[in-house]
């Protein structure tokens, strides 16, 4: 896959769908204005999947990335969590502009971390791209253990749930 990530927001009636399905299915209430899920991660039966970003935590530094979860500088810039990533289609996402003007400071300041963190991830793509489809494939295979299954959304149950959502 040779183009960029992108850092979008998922329309939470469809969140909201999928969790109808699968409880492990991130929140996205559309009350904060800004929630980021990572740009397409790979391909699989036509579908795209994003996967929601941390912002970044005191407790990233001491938690190692693992098959389900990778820091993002370390931790510095947070985390993607692979866990949760949810299949979609170009109906289900909100793209944000980065580099929109704000005039509040805080605003600005969480702009600026999504454009750190989406460089970050561009120059890191082969990666994300690695752990993304090993994390896929173990799931649908059951080749990963108990503990880590137990973390992830039903990945293939919610690829039929998305092609019933997005095909009403």
């Amino acid at each position: 896959m040779n183009q960029s990530l992108t850092i979008v927001k998922l329309d939470a009636k469809y969140c909201s769908y999928l969790r109808k399905f699968d409880n492990k299915v991130p929140y996205n209430y559309g009350k904060k204005e800004l929630r980021p899920f990572v740009g397409v991660l790979f391909k699989i039966n036509n579908l795209m999947y994003y996967a929601p970003l941390s912002s970044p935590k005191s407790k990233h530094f001491k938690m190692k990335s693992k098959i389900d979860f990778l820091k993002i500088d370390n931790g510095k810039l947070g985390a993607v969590n692979f866990n949760n990533m949810l299949p979609v289609t170009e109906k289900n996402i909100i793209k944000l502009n980065l580099n929109k003007v704000s005039n509040s400071n805080s605003e600005k300041k969480y702009l600026k971390l999504l454009r750190e963190q989406l460089f970050w991830l561009n120059r890191n793509k082969n990666l994300l791209q690695h752990k993304s489809k090993k994390l896929y494939d173990g799931y649908v295979n059951g080749l990963l253990s108990l503990h880590i299954m137990s973390r992830c959304c039903n990945f293939k149950l919610l690829e039929e749930k998305c092609n019933e959502y997005n095909n009403k």
